[in-house]
C-alpha cells in the first residue's frame, strides 16, 4: 500500500507541477501584452513636426506636378491643331504617355461633338488685302459711284 500511496502522491504532485508550469509562461506574456497596451508609443514633438512638414512639402509638389501635367496636356492637344479650343479635351494622364491614345481620344471627341473641330477659313471673306492697288484714287472712287 505504501507503494501505491507514494505513486499516487507522486502522480498528483507531477500533475500539479505540470499545471503550474503551464500557467507560468502565460502570465508573463499576458503582463507584457498589458504593459504594451498601457504604454503607447510616443515620438518627440520635433520629430513629428518634421515629418508633417516633409509631408506638406510632398503634397505641395504633387499639386504643382498635377498643374504642370494639365498644362502639358493642353499644349499637346493644341499642337495637333484638330480642336478649336484645346481645353475642350478633358485631361487624362494616359494621353501624356501615349500619343496614339491622345489622337484616338480627339477622334472620339470630334465624332461626338463635331462643332469642337478646328475650322480654317478659305477664300475671300471680305477682310484683308483685296487686289493690287498702288494708292488711293479718289477720282476713280467718285466715278464708280456716279
Amino acid at each position: 500500500m505504501t507503494d501505491d500511496t507514494t505513486e499516487e502522491t507522486t502522480t498528483a504532485t507531477e500533475t500539479e507541477a505540470a499545471a503550474t508550469d503551464a500557467q507560468e509562461p502565460t502570465q508573463p506574456q499576458e503582463q507584457a501584452v498589458e504593459e504594451t497596451e498601457q504604454e503607447p508609443e510616443t515620438f518627440p514633438r520635433a520629430y513629428v513636426e518634421e515629418l508633417r512638414k516633409e509631408n506638406a512639402d510632398y503634397r505641395t509638389r504633387a499639386k504643382a506636378a498635377d498643374g504642370l501635367a494639365a498644362r502639358l496636356h493642353t499644349e499637346l492637344v493644341r499642337a495637333t491643331g484638330r480642336l478649336a479650343d484645346p481645353t475642350d479635351m478633358p485631361f487624362d494622364a494616359e494621353h501624356l504617355e501615349d500619343p496614339d491614345k491622345l489622337a484616338a481620344s480627339i477622334d472620339q471627341l470630334i465624332a461626338a461633338k463635331p462643332h469642337l473641330k478646328a475650322r480654317r477659313v478659305v477664300g475671300a471673306v471680305g477682310q484683308g488685302e483685296s487686289g493690287t492697288t498702288t494708292g488711293v484714287d479718289l477720282l476713280g472712287i467718285m466715278r464708280g459711284r456716279a
